[in-house]
């Protein structure tokens, strides 16, 4: 288990890549990976019950993520790295023809980590309900974790699938919004507005926890009651308070790098704001 110090280390050397690759591929989404970067870095290296060397696809007697936001792929790209499920040298081939590392997660050639294939907004929290019913079902006392963009929950599946999740008392589930107010088109309350999430989430049956998506203490902590709602007969949403590329200052709080990747000089800049903690590939 790392400790916050630990935490803080691997999500700068995260956030090195996530810039690095969608530079490098010219092509890609760093605003919503570096607001996802401390969370999901407590989630895989502090949080999951995992082994990526007896890891397969069906995750029996492990704990399963599903990204839902495919978009995000940098960010869920850099830590099954660093975790150990493929080398960190294949990350230089983000984005590039006939790449394992493509655009959005797939499975068409067996990318070690990833359980389910991601792309179109609003599908992933309905295979994540499904996974954590398979486990229910065998048996299995893991959970499933899934993580949704606050802009995602403009889909209307999302919500049949919360609907879903709380009727037949999916209780081993714990989804996590990266809640940073932004997506493609500008701010969200701008583009058609989600409203209150907390009050939506808690209206649909879900127990509803809120934390810093920055903080690795409250990170931490609200993974830990997340954990302890399971098994009570409902769903968990955490909801993230995170801030759109977070870590770099001329990307933090803005949409305007939700899908632009940055040229070479301001790759430069942006990774002379970033300690490099394991090593560049």
């Amino acid at each position: 288990m790392a400790s916050i110090e630990e935490l803080k280390r691997i999500a700068s050397q995260v956030r090195r890549d996530i810039i690095r690759m969608v530079t490098g591929a010219g092509s890609g989404h760093p605003g919503g990976s570096m607001s996802s970067a401390d969370f999901l870095t407590a989630l895989y290296f502090n949080v999951m019950e995992h082994d990526p060397k007896t890891w397969t696809r069906e995750s029996a007697g492990q704990d399963v993520f599903v990204l839902s936001a495919g978009h995000l792929s940098p960010v869920y790209y850099s830590i099954l790295a660093r975790c150990g499920y493929f080398p960190v040298s294949e990350l230089g081939t983000f984005r590039r023809l006939g790449t394992r590392l493509q655009g959005h997660p797939s499975v068409d050639r067996d990318l070690p980590g990833v359980v389910q294939p991601s792309g179109s907004l609003g599908q992933g929290l309905s295979a994540a309900v499904g996974i954590a019913m398979g486990k229910k079902l065998d048996g299995d006392p893991h959970l499933t974790y899934v993580l949704v963009g606050d802009g995602e929950c403009e889909e209307g599946q999302i919500w049949e699938a919360a609907m879903f999740a709380v009727h037949h008392k999916i209780d081993n589930l714990v989804a996590i919004t990266d809640w940073n107010g932004q997506q493609i088109d500008g701010p969200i309350d701008d583009v058609a507005g989600v409203g209150d999430l907390r009050k939506k989430w808690e209206a649909f049956g879900w127990v509803v926890l809120e934390a810093d998506g920055h903080d690795f203490d409250a990170i931490l902590k609200v993974y830990a009651d997340a954990r302890a709602e399971c098994g009570k007969g409902r769903p968990v949403m955490i909801l993230m308070k995170s801030v759109m590329g977070e870590g770099v200052d001329f990307m933090a709080g803005t949409n305007q790098w939700h899908g632009k990747a940055p040229n070479q000089a301001q790759c430069e800049v942006a990774l002379s704001q970033l300690e490099e903690t394991l090593g560049d590939y």
